[in-house]
C-alpha cells in the first residue's frame, strides 16, 4: 500500500528558508508525477506550487518561481521542496502528492489535488513578518 508522509514544516521569519521532505513508500513504487500543494486555510483551495515529472521537468506556480525548488532523491524515494525568501503569504499547510500515471502536460502545476492518487496529511509552514 502506497503511503506519502511529509516532514520539515515549522515557523520562520520572513526572508528565511525551510526545506520540506516527502517520503513515499514503498521505495519500489514508481511515480510518474509528484508535487507539492498548499492550502492557506480550510476555506481556500488546495493549490499546486511545484510539480516534478519523472523525467525531471519541473513547473512552479508564479507566486513561488525563483524562490522554491522541487527535487527528488530517487535512491531514497524522497521528494523535497526547498523554500527560500519566504513571505508571510507562504504560510499554509503543505501537502505532498504522487501519482503513477500522470504524465506530460497533465503532470504540471496546473494539476489539481484530485488528479493525484496519493496524498499526505500535510506539514504546517508559518512565516512571520
Amino acid at each position: 500500500q502506497v503511503q506519502v508522509v511529509e516532514s520539515g514544516g515549522g515557523s520562520v521569519q520572513a526572508g528565511g528558508s525551510l526545506s520540506l521532505a516527502c517520503e513515499a513508500s514503498p521505495r519500489t513504487a514508481v511515480f510518474e508525477c509528484m508535487g507539492w500543494f498548499r492550502q492557506a486555510s480550510e476555506h481556500e483551495p488546495r493549490e499546486a506550487v511545484a510539480v516534478l515529472r519523472r523525467d525531471g521537468i519541473a513547473t512552479y506556480a508564479d507566486s513561488v518561481k525563483g524562490r522554491f525548488t522541487i527535487s527528488k532523491d530517487n535512491a531514497k524515494g524522497t521528494l523535497y521542496l526547498q523554500m527560500n525568501s519566504l513571505r508571510p503569504e507562504d504560510t499554509a499547510m503543505y501537502y505532498c502528492a504522487a501519482d503513477r500515471v500522470l504524465t506530460d502536460l497533465h503532470c504540471s502545476v496546473r494539476a489539481e489535488w484530485g488528479d493525484f492518487d496519493h496524498g499526505g496529511q500535510g506539514t504546517e509552514v508559518t512565516v512571520s513578518s
